[in-house]
């Protein structure tokens, strides 16, 4: 847990990067985090199951607003994922309606 006043160390996404093509090539964590001077080894291994689940994008900075979504497949897949939500929402709603109009 954080204590107050604690300082964290912020990674650019090149370092993390680098870091991933070192452990793909067999390097061990202790080795990339000796030669890049990362004290907490561990940060190794959480950047690797995020470039695992989400490839470079997992690696980037993802606090605070930005302008222009980075990841634009995934933000495209969500939109279409919504509107097929809609549409058969709207299509539900149309035979209810059809049906309390017949019934009346």
């Amino acid at each position: 847990m954080a204590k107050k006043g604690q300082k964290f160390q912020s990674f650019s996404y090149a370092l993390k990067k680098k870091a991933i093509e070192m452990r793909l090539q067999g390097m061990t964590k202790q080795q990339v985090a000796d030669e890049l001077g990362i004290v907490d080894i561990q940060r190794l291994k959480v950047w690797m199951r995020q470039f695992r689940l989400y490839g470079d994008f997992g690696l980037m900075d993802r606090r605070g607003r930005r302008k222009e979504y980075v990841d634009k497949d995934r933000y495209l897949k969500r939109l279409e994922m919504e509107n097929a939500v809609l549409k058969k929402w709207l299509e539900i709603t149309k035979k209810e309606v059809y049906k309390t109009n017949t019934n009346s």
